[in-house]
C-alpha cells in the first residue's frame, strides 16, 4: 500500500509539474511567437512575396568524404605568381583552387555594371525586395548543412559554429528586414519649424533614398554571414553592392555569391547588382579610392582600417568601420547559477576558435565568482577537443584557425603574461593534429591571474584563449573593463539588476548584453564600436538608413495646397527694399511672434506685422 500510494503521489506530482510547464511556459511561448511574428505579420499571406525555389550546385569539396590533395606548406600565395590567390582548407591543408586576383580594370568594370543595374533597381518596390530576401531565406533554411560545410571547408570552423555564427544570424537579419525594413525606410515625418507662424504653413519630412553603389570589405572569420549581411542590406535599400572578400576565403565567397545571383536571376533581376572582387593589398587602394563607390563598410583590423579610411578620404567616400575588440565579460558575486554562466563564457570564448570580433576576451570577475569560475574552467577547458568535424567521425568542440601566421604572436602574449605572474593552466601553444598536420590548430588555453601590466590584457587575441582577471569589487571591475583602447562589445552578469544597469551605463562599449552574450547582434540593434573599435553603425534601422541619402523635404501643408495658398515673400522684404526701417521692424516682430514665450509681446508683434513692420 505504501509503495502504491507513493507511486500515485509521484505520478500526481509529475503530472502537476508537466501541466505547470505546459501552461506556464510552452503555451505562452507559442502564443507569443504566433502573436508577434506570425498572425499579425503584414507579409505572411502576401502571395506576391511567395519565395521562388532556386537550386545551386554544391561543390564537391563541401561534400562528406571528399578527398582533396593536401598542400605540404599551405599558403594563399602562389609561388612565382603574385597575381593569383590559392585557396585551401585551414583544418586539413587540402587544396581548394587557384583564383586570379581581381585587377583594377576588372574592378572598374564591376562597379560600372553594378551602377547600371542599380538605375532600375532603385525604383523597385519593397514587395519585390522582400520576395528576393524570402527566396534567399528559404534556400538557407532548406540547405543549412551544405552552407555550413562550405563555410567550414574554407574557414576551418565547426558545423555548430557555422550554424550559430553564420546561418542563424543571417536568417535573423533577413527576417527582421522583411518584417521591419520598409517601416525604417518610409519617409519620416518631422515636427517642422518651431516658429509657429512658419510651422502653420509648412510640413517637414526626411526621405531615405539609395546612394548608388556601395562597397563592403569584409573579414574572413564569418565567410557566409559577413558577405551576406551587407548584400542583404544593400539590396533592400535599393543599392547595388561590390563586396571585397578576404583573400583567405575566396573559394567559399564565390559560391555564396552564386547563391545570391541565382536568386536574382530567378526573379528576372539584373544579377550585376551584386559583384565580388578579391585582391592583395597593392590593388585594394584602387578599390577604396574609386569614384564610383558611394559608401564603404569595412570589417577588419585597425591598421588596415586606417589605410582604407585615408584612401577613401581622397574621394570623400563615407565609411563605417567595425574593428577589433577586447570585450570584457564582467561577472559580479550576485550570480545565481555559476555553472550555467560558465557555459556562456566557454561559448563566448571558444566559438570559431576565438576568432570573433565580439568574442569574450577578458573575464573580469569579483572575488567569489572568480574563484568559482577558475575551479570550473580548470576542469572544463582541458576537455575541449580540437579538429575538423566535417572530416572526422569524432565529436569536435574547437576548429582550426584561419592560418598559422598569428601563432607566434599568441605564444608571445602568453609567455609575457606568465613571465609577469599569470598562471597558464592549460594549452598555450600550437597543436600538431595527428590526422591533419598541415591544419592550423592552437590549443584551447586557460590563463588566470592576468593583470593590466600584461600585454594580453590590452592586445586583441582573436584566438582560443580564456583570460581571467580578478577584480576587487564592482567598481574595480568597471575600471578594468574600460582600461583598454577598444570598445566594441561587453557583457555583464549578476542578479542585482539595478547594479547591472549601473555597470552597463559606465562601460565604454558600443554594445552591451546584460545576463547574456552578444545577443545585441542577433537583435538587429545598430552595431558598432567606440574608441579604437571603429565608428558608425550597421544593423537595425540605423544600418539601413546609413545606406541611404537622408533627403530633407519641406513643403506647404496639404490644406493650403488644396486652397491654392502658398508662401510668398512679404512686401516689406521684397527686393528692392523700399523701407529699410520697416523691413527691420517686420523681421524683428516676426522673431518675437515666433519665439517669444510672453503672450503680450507676441500680441504686440502680430499687430506690428499687420502694419508691415511699422
Amino acid at each position: 500500500m505504501i509503495a502504491i500510494d507513493f507511486a500515485v503521489h509521484e505520478w500526481r506530482w509529475q503530472w502537476q509539474i508537466s501541466t505547470t510547464f505546459v501552461l506556464g511556459v510552452i503555451v505562452p511561448t507559442v502564443y507569443y511567437i504566433w502573436a508577434k511574428y506570425i498572425s499579425h505579420s503584414p507579409n505572411r499571406h502576401n502571395k506576391l512575396e511567395e519565395p521562388f525555389k532556386v537550386s545551386v550546385k554544391v561543390p564537391d569539396e563541401a561534400k562528406p568524404h571528399w578527398k582533396g590533395k593536401r598542400l605540404y606548406q599551405p599558403s594563399i600565395h602562389v609561388e612565382d605568381d603574385p597575381t593569383k590567390i590559392q585557396g585551401y582548407c585551414p583544418a586539413t591543408g587540402q587544396f581548394l583552387g587557384v583564383f586570379p586576383a581581381t585587377t583594377a580594370d576588372e574592378m572598374d568594370a564591376q562597379i560600372a555594371a553594378a551602377a547600371k543595374a542599380q538605375q532600375s533597381w532603385k525604383h523597385s518596390s519593397f514587395t519585390t525586395r522582400r520576395k528576393a530576401l524570402k527566396t534567399l531565406a528559404r534556400y538557407i533554411l532548406t540547405h543549412q548543412t551544405e552552407i555550413a560545410r562550405v563555410a567550414c571547408r574554407d574557414s576551418g570552423k565547426t558545423k555548430l559554429d557555422a550554424s550559430m555564427g553564420e546561418i542563424m544570424v543571417t536568417l535573423e537579419k533577413i527576417n527582421w528586414i522583411v518584417a521591419h525594413g520598409e517601416k525604417a525606410l518610409r519617409p519620416s515625418q518631422r515636427p517642422g519649424p518651431s516658429n509657429w507662424l512658419i510651422g502653420l504653413m509648412k510640413s517637414a519630412e526626411v526621405r531615405y533614398e539609395p546612394v548608388g553603389v556601395v562597397a563592403a570589405m569584409v573579414s574572413w572569420n564569418y565567410p557566409f554571414h559577413n558577405l551576406m549581411g551587407p548584400i542583404i542590406a544593400a539590396l533592400f535599400t535599393g543599392n547595388a553592392i561590390v563586396v571585397k572578400c578576404s583573400e583567405q576565403v575566396v573559394w567559399s565567397s564565390k559560391w555564396f555569391l552564386s547563391l545570391v545571383r541565382t536568386t536574382l536571376k530567378a526573379m528576372d533581376i539584373d544579377e550585376n547588382l551584386v559583384q565580388l572582387c578579391y585582391c592583395f593589398p597593392d590593388t585594394a587602394d584602387h578599390f577604396t579610392a574609386h569614384p564610383g563607390l558611394s559608401h564603404i563598410t569595412f570589417i577588419g583590423s585597425q591598421p588596415v582600417a586606417k589605410h582604407v579610411v585615408a584612401t577613401a578620404s581622397k574621394r570623400l567616400t563615407p565609411c563605417v568601420v567595425e574593428l577589433g575588440g577586447k570585450d570584457a565579460c564582467v561577472v559580479t558575486d550576485s550570480v545565481k547559477d555559476i555553472d550555467a554562466l560558465s557555459s556562456v563564457i566557454m561559448r563566448g570564448t571558444f566559438q570559431s576558435a576565438g576568432q570573433n570580433c565580439i568574442g569574450i576576451e577578458r573575464v573580469i570577475a569579483t572575488p567569489k565568482s572568480y574563484a568559482q569560475l577558475k575551479h570550473i574552467f580548470t576542469r572544463r577547458v582541458p576537455e575541449l577537443r580540437v579538429g575538423s568535424d566535417i572530416d572526422q567521425l569524432d565529436e569536435i568542440d574547437v576548429g582550426a584557425m584561419i592560418s598559422a601566421n598569428r601563432f607566434p604572436q599568441l605564444e608571445s602574449l602568453i609567455a609575457d603574461a606568465v613571465a609577469k605572474g599569470a598562471d597558464l593552466v592549460c594549452g598555450g601553444k600550437r597543436y600538431n593534429h595527428p590526422n591533419y598536420p598541415q591544419g592550423h590548430y592552437f590549443e584551447p588555453t586557460l590563463l588566470t591571474g592576468v593583470t593590466p601590466e600584461m600585454r594580453i590584457f590590452h592586445e586583441e587575441v582573436f584566438g582560443p584563449i580564456l583570460t581571467m582577471i580578478k577584480a576587487e569589487d564592482v567598481d574595480d571591475a568597471i575600471r578594468l573593463a574600460n582600461a583598454t583602447e577598444f570598445g566594441l562589445g561587453a557583457s555583464v552578469f549578476g542578479s542585482d539588476f539595478s547594479e547591472l544597469n549601473r555597470i552597463c551605463d559606465q562601460l565604454n562599449a558600443g554594445n552591451v548584453a546584460i545576463n547574456d552574450f552578444a545577443t545585441f547582434y542577433v537583435a538587429q540593434l545598430p552595431f558598432g564600436g567606440v574608441k579604437q573599435s571603429g565608428y558608425g553603425k550597421f544593423g537595425g534601422e540605423e544600418g539601413l538608413q546609413g545606406l541611404c541619402t537622408a533627403k530633407s523635404v519641406i513643403s506647404d501643408k496639404r490644406v493650403f495646397r488644396a486652397l491654392g495658398v502658398q508662401t510668398a515673400i512679404p512686401p516689406p522684404l521684397d527686393y528692392p527694399i523700399k523701407d529699410d526701417k520697416a523691413a527691420w521692424g517686420f523681421v524683428a516682430a516676426l522673431n518675437i511672434a515666433g519665439y517669444d514665450q510672453r503672450l503680450w509681446q507676441v500680441v504686440k508683434s502680430l499687430k506690428k506685422l499687420a502694419k508691415g513692420g511699422k
